[in-house]
């Protein structure tokens, strides 16, 4: 199974886009099974179910609920509170914004009991408002909305997938632009998107250089009493130790694998 040699942080198997009506009963026992029993080492194993409104959910949540290895349970377009999900599984929970009215509820979706992460689905989105696909792929209202919230409810914010696997340089720019509003990762469709993800969402040399100087400069400064202090050419006060403390810790998370 390729996802058990990619570079990832996480691996979703899924119950509901890639499997046909008439197979969903098949794939719940193939996915258990592969949950069980496949060497998954450090990633985080995650099944996509289908939506709770479906005729299939509720099966998918009995199975779930008795695996014991699976890490997580990604609901696809949530809207509205989780929290009796995670209260039938014990699992944690991704739910994903896609559609309108998971977006209008989207504090209530990210405050669910067992809410850990919080993605966006920008085709399902667009098919919901009736829009173009294209211009939700890149949408930065309802990116930055996603990511204010998540950051509001202490999580994680997931950006969309990128779905023209030619174009690694415009799967860059929209990855690039997503860890600019806040999101701490993208989910990937190919195993030839994750490498520049990783790379995208890891700090660079120059990030961690700047956070190393600044957390030096300013605890000197604190030791003398002042709360701002020169550093070249800009002033670097309490946010700016706060910002390069999470540029270090992210750095450190990242080599240990977490």
């Amino acid at each position: 199974m390729k996802s058990l040699t990619i570079q990832c942080d996480s691996v979703i198997l899924d119950l509901e886009d890639a499997v046909p009506p008439d197979q969903k009963e098949e794939a719940r026992s193939d996915v258990a099974d592969y949950v069980t029993s496949l060497d998954w080492g450090r990633r985080e194993v995650c099944v996509r179910i289908n939506p709770l409104s479906s005729p299939w959910a509720k099966a998918e949540l009995g199975i779930m609920r008795k695996l014991e290895r699976l890490d997580a349970i990604v609901v696809p377009k949530a809207e509205g509170s989780l929290s009796g999900v995670w209260s039938q599984t014990g699992k944690k929970l991704i739910p994903i914004v896609e559609t309108a009215m998971g977006l209008v509820s989207i504090d209530r979706v990210v405050s669910s009991r067992g809410a850990v992460a919080v993605a966006y689905g920008a085709a399902d989105f667009a098919l919901s408002v009736g829009g173009s696909v294209s211009e939700y792929m890149r949408n930065v209202y309802v990116k930055s909305k996603i990511a204010v919230h998540a950051a509001a409810a202490g999580i994680d914010a997931v950006d969309n997938v990128f779905f023209d696997l030619n174009d690694m340089d415009g799967f860059r720019r929209d990855a690039e632009l997503s860890r600019a509003l806040g999101f701490s990762g993208k989910q990937v469709i190919h195993p030839s998107q994750v490498e520049v993800a990783n790379e995208v969402f890891s700090p660079t040399t120059a990030e961690i250089e700047w956070a190393e100087e600044v957390s030096r400069s300013y605890e000197r400064a604190r030791k003398e009493g002042k709360g701002a202090v020169r550093l070249d050419d800009s002033l670097v006060d309490a946010v700016h130790a706060r910002i390069a403390r999470r540029i270090l810790e992210w750095r450190d998370s990242a080599s240990s694998g977490g």
